[in-house]
């Protein structure tokens, strides 16, 4: 068995106020507060050990924002936030282990979540049995609130509404010409795996609110490889809106063969542009396509403690000077906003009763610099859309949500070669 890997960090707020105290010759400030431990089983190692660090810096940092801010304030008692973290190494066993012993060894009663709806998936019911309320940030398959579970509540948007947003986004450009949105014909091309075919209902669902017609409906190949056939259906029906979704190297191939087989869409929305790096691999052959993302700090949100979301990520590059040169990613932002929830709760419950929590919990309504979040019965947030960016002359710029778009959507596409 390998070792349990602990992550515990001295919280800047707390260390200060008890420094200060001590020389002016006051009762320590740190000494009249308690602490509120969260816990956390998360990927330092393994696979998804990159991400894993995305979040738990995202965790910390709106532990030390909250510290610093006063804590949590809950009846006449302050508490001063933690985390307790051990490695899952990247391995679901290994992570429902680790909740299992953060709960009934540990006494950890509340959770943030793992990275990865397939680690989340593992740990869910381990909270579930404890009764022990968790607020994930990383787990968007949608299949994880058709369980039942009553103690699992999820920040970000499920894995249906990755590309939603193009439907509306299709009806809004419709009706701007003159047409009705059941004019739109959609082409499909979806991986063959849970994500993507979450996507696609997604996008189905949406469609078929509009009266769109899908004139295309296909499934990537395996090897996601080759996508010439369904291209070629798409050259002869000639559809408004090509929605694709296959993980990196789907977006790579699409991106690649769009390009050598002049395939011209005057709406083209996919997911996993970045990580598979289509304006670095294919240059102006990604132009005009637009992107789903969770969060991008050029959106208008706000909130009290964290402010703009521009302000989270400069103050965030600020204590991270390693994420001076790159875009701070939305792992990081869900997962403070994960923390922020919590606070919010324990305040609004007024006591620590864990289903007095899990009852507040339920009753979340907030306003947030990650976007607005309130649960749905099954423990979803309903209040947050997805984001699309339009690459725009190799920027990633958000034009959807219209209400929250910092540039106007190019339509049509403008169609380049690399």
């Amino acid at each position: 068995m390998g070792l349990f890997f602990e992550k515990k960090r001295l919280r800047g707020a707390a260390a200060v106020a008890a420094v200060s105290a001590l020389a002016l010759g006051l009762p320590s400030l740190a000494a009249a507060q308690e602490t509120l431990t969260l816990g956390s089983a998360i990927s330092f190692t393994g696979k998804y050990s990159t991400n894993g660090e995305h979040a738990s810096r995202g965790y910390d940092f709106a532990v030390k924002k909250i510290n610093e801010a006063g804590g949590v304030k809950i009846g006449d008692k302050t508490y001063m936030l933690d985390v307790k973290y051990y490695d899952d190494e990247s391995t679901p066993a290994r992570g429902a282990q680790l909740v299992e012993r953060l709960i009934s060894q540990d006494g950890i009663q509340f959770m943030l979540g793992p990275y990865s709806s397939g680690l989340t998936k593992a740990v869910a019911p381990v909270t579930e049995k404890y009764q022990v309320p968790m607020v994930e940030a990383e787990g968007a398959s949608r299949s994880l609130f058709n369980k039942g579970y009553k103690y699992l509540f999820a920040v970000l948007s499920t894995s249906e509404q990755y590309l939603a947003s193009a439907i509306d986004l299709a009806a809004e450009v419709a009706k701007a010409n003159g047409k009705d949105p059941s004019s739109v014909k959609i082409a499909m091309a979806f991986e063959n795996d849970p994500f993507s075919l979450d996507v696609r209902a997604g996008v189905a669902e949406d469609a078929a609110k509009h009266g769109m017609k899908v004139v295309i409906d296909d499934k990537l190949p395996r090897d996601l490889s080759d996508m010439s056939a369904t291209l070629t259906k798409v050259k002869a029906l000639k559809p408004d809106l090509l929605v694709v979704s296959g993980h990196s190297k789907g977006a790579a191939t699409a991106t690649r063969q769009i390009g050598e087989m002049n395939i011209e869409v005057p709406m083209i929305a996919i997911t996993h542009c970045e990580a598979a790096d289509v304006t670095g691999k294919f240059g102006n052959v990604a132009n005009g396509f637009l992107c789903s993302t969770q969060w991008s700090e050029t959106l208008s949100y706000e909130d009290e403690l964290f402010g703009t979301a521009a302000n989270f990520e400069a103050e965030f590059k600020a204590a991270y000077p390693q994420y001076a040169d790159k875009k701070v990613p939305y792992q990081t932002a869900q997962a403070s906003a994960a923390v922020y929830v919590f606070k919010d709760a324990f305040e609004r419950a007024g006591t620590l009763d864990k289903d007095a929590v899990r009852e507040a919990l339920t009753k979340t309504d907030m306003k947030t610099f990650y976007g607005g979040i309130k649960f749905s019965a099954a423990g979803n947030n309903i209040a947050k859309p997805m984001v699309l960016r339009q690459i725009q002359n190799g920027e990633y710029n958000v034009v959807a949500p219209s209400d929250f778009a910092s540039h106007k959507l190019q339509w049509p596409r403008a169609i380049g070669t690399n």
